[in-house]
This record gives C-alpha cells, sequence and structure tokens, in this order.
C-alpha cells in the first residue's frame, strides 16, 4: 500500500517519482483513490489547464512542446497529459510524445505524462480528469492536455479545459472538416500550424469565414482568433500564449472560468456516480433479480424502462 500522505507531500516539493506514483494511482483505479483524491482536493484549483486538439499530422506535439518553451522562458511551471490512442488488439500505447518532447525530459519546472486511452473515446483518456487535478495540486501553473488525433464528434477536451486550442494546417482538408458539426464550436483560439505551406493563408481566411457564419456574439462576447505558427521553428508561438492570457483574462472578468471550472467539476462528479451505478449493475448479472426482470421483458408483462426502474431501485437498495 503506498503512504498517500507522504507521496502528496513529496509531490507538492515537485519530485517527480512522486507525481508518477499518484498518477499510476489514478490510472489503475487503485483502492486507495478515494484517499488520494481526498488529500489533493484542498491543493488543486489554481492551474490554468489549456487543450490542444486536432486532426493526426496537424502538429500537436510539437506546438505542445514550442509552449512549453515559451512558457518555461516566463517562468512558469508547466505539466503536460499527452495521450496516445490504445491498439484495439494489445490495448498498449506507443505514448510516443515523451519521444518528441525531449527537450524538456531534464527541466525540473516540466512534468510530462503520457496516457493510453485504453478504449475510451472523446479523445482523452479515462483517468484524464484526476491526473490532472494531480498535476494542479503538484503545484503546476499550466497543464497542457494534448488529445489523440480528433475527429468530427471526439470534442471531450472542451468539457475538460480552461481553454481549447484548435489546431489545423493547410492542405489536410481541416477546413471542409471544421465547417462540420462539433469540431468547430470547441475552439477558444485557432492556430493554423505549418504556415510556411502552400495554402495557410487561404486556409486561415476560410476558417474566418466559418467563424463569421457560426453563432451570433453580443459585443463584448469572445471571438477566437486565429493564429498562424510554424511550430517546428516556434514562429508565431509567442501570438498563440498572447492568445490565450487574453483568453483567460476575458474570462475572469465575464466569470466564465468560474462557470467552466463548475461544470468541470459536476462532469467530474457525475462520471464517477455513474460509474459507481454500472459496476454495481454489472455485479447483479447472473443475479436471479436481473434475470426475473428479462424474463418479464420477454413475456411482454413489462416494458424494459419500468424493469430498468426496478434494477435501479434494487441497486440503490443494495448500496
Amino acid at each position: 500500500m503506498a503512504d498517500v500522505p507522504t507521496l502528496v507531500e513529496q509531490a507538492r516539493q515537485g519530485r517527480p517519482r512522486a507525481v508518477a506514483r499518484l498518477i499510476s494511482l489514478v490510472e489503475g483505479a487503485s483502492p486507495q483513490l478515494r484517499e488520494v483524491m481526498a488529500a489533493l482536493a484542498p491543493l488543486a484549483g489554481g492551474a490554468y489547464v489549456v487543450g490542444v486538439t486536432g486532426s493526426p499530422g496537424v502538429g500537436k506535439s510539437t506546438s505542445t512542446s514550442a509552449l512549453v518553451s515559451a512558457y518555461r522562458r516566463a517562468g512558469k511551471r508547466v505539466g503536460v497529459l499527452a495521450v496516445d490512442p490504445s491498439s484495439p488488439f494489445s490495448g498498449g500505447a506507443l505514448l510516443g510524445d515523451r519521444v518528441r518532447m525531449s527537450e524538456h525530459a531534464s527541466d525540473p519546472g516540466v512534468y510530462i505524462r503520457s496516457m493510453a486511452t485504453r478504449g475510451h473515446l472523446g479523445g482523452l483518456a479515462w483517468a484524464a480528469p484526476q491526473a490532472i487535478r494531480v498535476l494542479d495540486a503538484a503545484g503546476c501553473e499550466v497543464i497542457l492536455v494534448e488529445t489523440v488525433g480528433v475527429g468530427q464528434s471526439e470534442v471531450e477536451i472542451a468539457a475538460r479545459a480552461d481553454t481549447s486550442v484548435l489546431l489545423l494546417a493547410p492542405g489536410m482538408g481541416d477546413g471542409i472538416q471544421a465547417a462540420k458539426a462539433g469540431i468547430l464550436e470547441i475552439g477558444d483560439v485557432y492556430v493554423v500550424n505549418k504556415a510556411d505551406r502552400e495554402g495557410a493563408d487561404a486556409t486561415a481566411r476560410e476558417l474566418n469565414h466559418m467563424l463569421g457564419l457560426g453563432e451570433a456574439r453580443s459585443p463584448g462576447d469572445w471571438r477566437p482568433p486565429i493564429v498562424k505558427t510554424v511550430a517546428a521553428r516556434g514562429e508565431g508561438i509567442d501570438e498563440v500564449v498572447e492568445a490565450l492570457e487574453k483568453h483567460r483574462a476575458w474570462m475572469e472578468e465575464h466569470g466564465v472560468l468560474a462557470e467552466r471550472r463548475m461544470r468541470r467539476a459536476a462532469g467530474e462528479v457525475e462520471t464517477i456516480a455513474v460509474t459507481a451505478l454500472r459496476e454495481r449493475i454489472g455485479d447483479l448479472h447472473g443475479d436471479r433479480r436481473l434475470g426475473a426482470l428479462a424474463e418479464r421483458v420477454v413475456a411482454g408483462e413489462l416494458d424494459p424502462y419500468r424493469a430498468a426502474d426496478e434494477l435501479v431501485a434494487a441497486v440503490t437498495e443494495q448500496g
């Protein structure tokens, strides 16, 4: 059994082994997970969480690495949570972001953690919210969450980050993809990376036009800026950081940051509660009550909604 109070204290001191151990307890759904979260609760809440998302190949890891460098120049402690897709066959993941961000590996002011999705949809790992809490409590002032290469519906990062950065690149059809429902609404800052390629200006214009066709904005509402970068050379990254800081200031001024964090906490609580209920229902498989309800549904004596109500009531009484 892990000594949770000692691990938390060591994490606060910036010891990477302690941070790694705490995140491993989270990922493994350890029996000590409740103790870990209880210890971290009063320590978290100060970090600025930035989600970095976009299609595969747009340069998310390179951009994330460049953002780390920019924030470190500003003296900020930075945490990086890089989510990689799991193999549907072995369940393993390449976790290649550690290779791409190796230049920061020896920096004590940077903590990089790769996580596998383990089949969880939405572009994130299921344990990401708790892992963010660990990095927050460990003193990271900025936490960059890099998602897997997302499609049109994998937009969970918008609910997990304070600010969402959507990356696009010229020549990848991203302009058309951005017009489709879901992906256009999640961006607080848009970045056209690889801007040295042909078509970058056209991609930015197209995106600006689509944003103009989007939902109506009142005076004073946030209008997502479009920043062109060449992340591999660090070009435009300072402008991205400036846009992020402007968005953070706007959210604080208008009460949006507190509202987003409330929604994030509510979603986290709901997910934990639903997972607990699902586990209890799973324990009833093979139970005579579930079998009896199924028989009544098949016989037409009971509709599935009434049966589900009875099952939930049974699980609640059992708890």
